[in-house]
């Protein structure tokens, strides 16, 4: 798939929420957040766009997967980056991904504890369930289900690489178009669905924390739709 990068106007009108301290945008599924070792395009080249009057672009406060769309936090000056930085950090950034998994679980609700450890060298990123590795916790409930499928919401209290990916393949429900650690295709159709959905950050002392939500990404709608989601 050769991922496109954003134009100034499309980078534009993925901005969810910004403030004096920083953005928060959609994340669009397939174009990483990072220029890579190969070059390509990646989301950062866009940033300029979003100075709004700053003398610096923003910097990330996080990061999505590649192929992960959704709700993307962006420190506006050092000081906030910083801040950001030390939120998520910390845990106290609160974040629910939409996910639809094949299968699905018995339950309605539930917690996965499992530690996680790098499957190899090799693989760099990648990650398997160890119990020597580092301590990993998801809690996940169903939203809705139906077609072989389940969708839920997914809040990581660890933020592990891969977490939420290796955790429902772990369990028997891996997310549809997960092609390292579930059944999706090398290439095309379907593509990972996996969604930032919401993100709360409690930036300001004084104030109530930032809540931003970013609207459900076209490549997963019509497998939602099969679950029961009602288009909101």
């Amino acid at each position: 798939m050769d991922v496109q990068g954003l134009t100034a106007d499309e980078i534009l009108a993925r901005v969810l929420h910004r403030d004096g301290l920083m953005l928060v945008i959609d994340k669009p599924a397939g174009l990483p957040v990072h220029r890579g070792p190969k070059g390509g395009a990646n989301l950062e080249a866009s940033f300029d766009a979003l100075r709004f009057g700053l003398p610096r672009p923003p910097v990330l406060a996080h990061r999505l997967d590649k192929d992960t769309s959704g709700c993307l936090v962006l420190g506006r000056h050092r000081k906030a980056t910083a801040s950001l930085g030390l939120l998520f950090k910390h845990g106290k950034v609160g974040k629910t991904y939409w996910a639809v998994v094949e299968g699905g679980p018995a339950e309605d609700e539930g917690t996965i504890d499992m530690p996680l450890g790098r499957l190899n060298a090799e693989r760099g990123w990648w990650q398997k369930p160890d119990p020597e590795g580092q301590k990993a916790t998801t809690t996940w409930k169903v939203l809705g289900r139906g077609d072989g499928l389940a969708w839920l919401a997914l809040e990581p209290v660890t933020g592990r690489t891969h977490q939420l990916r290796v955790h429902t393949s772990a369990m028997g429900w891996p997310i549809v178009g997960d092609n390292i650690y579930g059944n999706g295709p090398r290439f095309g159709e379907p593509i990972l669905h996996l969604h930032s959905r919401e993100i709360v950050v409690p930036i300001s002392k004084n104030k109530e924390p930032v809540r931003v939500m970013a609207p459900a990404p076209a490549h997963m709608r019509e497998r939602l739709r099969k679950c029961g989601w009602n288009g909101e």
